[in-house]
């Protein structure tokens, strides 16, 4: 938690941002989250715990945590339905998404993250994190996760 409240303050000094401790707190309750969630998840449950954070505050810190890498930004179909995920400083995970029941199911590939730095070399670029996701239906014969 430490790593990530550190690199964050770094972030928002870099970019002219102030540390407050209204995010302090939005990344405090993101980080208690063990799946992913909708920014007004996030709001209800800084709410339940009495923190007084605005709406505003609670969507430019989304954005800023997802601009710094410590939060993956998921979207779904059409793209209107926006979900977060915290990564913190551990990268490489994507997710598989269940477009009947929403569910979401995160997974690792080593074959995804050496196919996305041999495309970042071959194109003169150095990857700095990704974005993956599935969307799909069961088909009722599911493989055993590793």
């Amino acid at each position: 938690m430490e790593q990530a409240q550190e690199l964050f303050k770094t972030f928002l000094h870099d970019h002219g941002q102030k540390y407050t401790e209204e995010r302090r707190i939005v990344l405090e309750v993101i980080e208690s989250f063990d799946r992913p969630f909708e920014a007004e998840e996030l709001l209800l449950a800084l709410r339940r715990q009495q923190h007084r954070v605005s709406k505003a505050t609670v969507y430019r810190t989304l954005k800023h945590l997802v601009e710094c890498l410590l939060v993956n930004q998921i979207f779904f179909g059409t793209g209107k339905q926006s979900y977060y995920d915290f990564v913190g400083t551990q990268r490489g995970h994507d997710h598989l998404v269940d477009v009947q029941t929403g569910k979401i199911i995160p997974f690792s590939s080593p074959e995804i993250a050496a196919l996305r730095d041999r495309i970042a070399r071959e194109m003169g670029f150095t990857p700095v994190a990704h974005r993956f996701q599935i969307l799909g239906k069961p088909t009722g014969n599911p493989r055993e996760a590793h």
